[in-house]
């Protein structure tokens, strides 16, 4: 007869073996160090208890009256984790119990350290899986349309088409100002398809060194350049079957345009240094916060590959233009960094134009938290970083400064730019809102470049 079904407090075991004597010995090592076991003197009455209990895995020997060790396998039609007890040297046996599923197999007689070491592979090897996918869980949860924290209806039409558009290999073009939650976006179209559960690989354009991008796009082999000591995958490679996020796209080169065109319409590329032509299954969704009509009109940006781009065009509105979704926000983020906001703390919110959007918002609702005296965050506890642009956009100041004519005044920001960003081109680009292509036209037109 099978013994009690075990709690579920620590790892449970169900051995089932038809020698009395194998079934003592073996429930002995496993209750001295530390399992809950049942046992089962058939594979019938294994079956049977597996249909009534749960089980962390199954030890099992395959030769049992009746039922065999497999047969109890396949009746849990691979639900719980099995190894299985052989004959020594059954090697075919192993082959097609591997096959069948188990996770292991272990040769009799039983050496109790082999049993242990096996349950404790066993046990790190499942502690993995569950933090995989619990994991996973969170992160589909994160970026699920629930969590994408809008009431406003110009925010609900954008959730109204990613609806339409994730189940489709269409490709995305996400335009909108910094901050406003486009990588969120490009994620909850991802989790919402049928690559769910593949890669996602986000690429932030603009941080990429232009000398640097192929390689990082499209990968390497060894020798391809100096340093090149091995080869390297590029991520379109390691997003195969998944989804690519190409984030300011706007400051690719136009060098590499030219083959992000090509994945566009071929899906396939070479490595650099490689004349062996690679096939890729991705779906690219792309973003900017620039107009990219403008760098079509000034040639730094390839007109087929903006249209092969912005198949399907997704505008995520800035947060001043859908203010009603202040309060949902905030009580998120106050609920976040363990504080609480006075209504008179949300109507101070609710009164700034947010240039910076959703990022500056969270950003000024953990520093007003951090700092305020009290858990509840009042309005003059609101720490709300009001720069010269910030005050001027506020106050309505729009006029140029005196004796300065427009073209004189836009090379004056574009050089304290360049000053700010110690001659970074992609950060002052950063800074002024441009792409990286635009900035160096504007430069070249100002005999700096």
């Amino acid at each position: 007869m099978a013994s009690t079904p075990p709690n579920h407090g620590t790892w449970s075991v169900l051995v089932i073996d038809d020698d009395d004597g194998v079934r003592s010995s073996l429930c002995a090592v496993l209750e001295t160090s530390g399992y809950n076991v049942a046992t089962a003197a058939s594979g019938e009455e294994g079956i049977s208890l597996l249909s009534r209990s749960a089980f962390d895995i199954v030890l099992c020997d395959y030769r049992l009256p009746g039922a065999t060790g497999l047969d109890v396998l396949r009746s849990t039609a691979g639900t719980v984790p099995f190894i299985l007890m052989t004959a020594f040297g059954a090697a075919d046996l192993a082959m097609e119990a591997f096959k069948g599923g188990v996770f292991d197999y272990i040769p009799k007689p039983i050496s109790p350290d082999k049993l242990l070491f096996t349950l404790t592979k066993f046990k790190e090897f499942e502690g993995l899986r569950r933090e995989n996918a619990t994991l996973r869980a969170s992160l589909s949860d994160k970026y699920s349309f629930s969590n994408i924290i809008a009431q406003s209806s110009s925010f609900r039409s954008v959730f109204d088409t990613v609806k339409r558009l994730a189940p489709y290999n269409t490709t995305v073009l996400i335009t909108g100002e910094s901050g406003t939650g486009k990588e969120l976006v490009a994620r909850a179209i991802h989790e919402s398809s049928s690559r769910r559960g593949k890669p996602f690989v986000a690429i932030n354009c603009g941080a990429i060194p232009e000398n640097l991008m192929e390689s990082e796009l499209f990968g390497y082999e060894k020798g391809a350049f100096t340093g090149a000591n091995t080869s390297k995958p590029g991520k379109f490679e390691m997003a195969n079957t998944g989804t690519v996020f190409l984030d300011e796209i706007g400051d690719v080169p136009p060098s590499v345009q030219v083959k992000l065109l090509r994945i566009l319409q071929e899906r396939e590329f070479e490595r650099l240094g490689s004349n062996k032509t690679l096939h890729t299954d991705v779906r690219v969704v792309a973003a900017t916060n620039v107009d990219l009509r403008e760098a079509l009109e000034q040639g730094t940006f390839r007109e087929d590959l903006y249209y092969r781009l912005n198949v399907v065009p997704l505008n995520i509105p800035p947060l001043r233009e859908r203010k009603e979704d202040i309060p949902f926000l905030a009580d998120h983020f106050s609920r976040k960094f363990g504080g609480q906001l006075s209504d008179a703390a949300i109507d101070r919110l609710m009164g700034y134009h947010w240039p910076g959007n959703v990022r500056e918002l969270e950003n000024v609702i953990e520093r007003s938290i951090l700092l305020a005296p009290h858990p509840r965050v009042e309005a003059d506890d609101v720490r709300i970083d009001m720069g010269q642009r910030s005050r001027a956009a506020v106050e309505g100041d729009h006029f140029l400064p005196d004796g300065l004519t427009l073209d004189q005044y836009e090379q004056s920001i574009i050089r304290e730019a360049m000053k700010r960003a110690q001659n970074n081109k992609s950060q002052a680009a950063r800074l002024l809102g441009l792409t990286r292509n635009a900035l160096r036209y504007r430069l070249a037109q100002m005999g700096l470049e």
